[in-house]
């Protein structure tokens, strides 16, 4: 388990940053009127925020896959 999530931290950072910012979001930011489907709530906007971070540390960590399975390649 350790393994797992040693290779996927920078995922895990990304999604636990957009969490935070999601909630931080809708607490500064928000939606007062409540007609905003995603800051009406902080849940819909801490899911919105994790699940752009998700995206975004999950795109991030295959850039860092590919470029280190071509760094093996080329010494190979």
């Amino acid at each position: 388990m350790l393994r797992t999530i040693k290779k996927y931290l920078l995922t895990i950072a990304v999604t636990t940053t957009g969490i935070v910012g999601g909630y931080l979001y809708w607490r500064f930011i928000g939606c007062n009127s409540g007609s905003c489907p995603i800051t009406a709530n902080w849940y819909t906007s801490v899911i919105a925020g994790g699940l752009i971070g998700y995206l975004v540390g999950d795109s991030i960590h295959d850039v860092f896959k590919k470029k280190k399975n071509k760094t093996k390649q080329i010494k190979s």
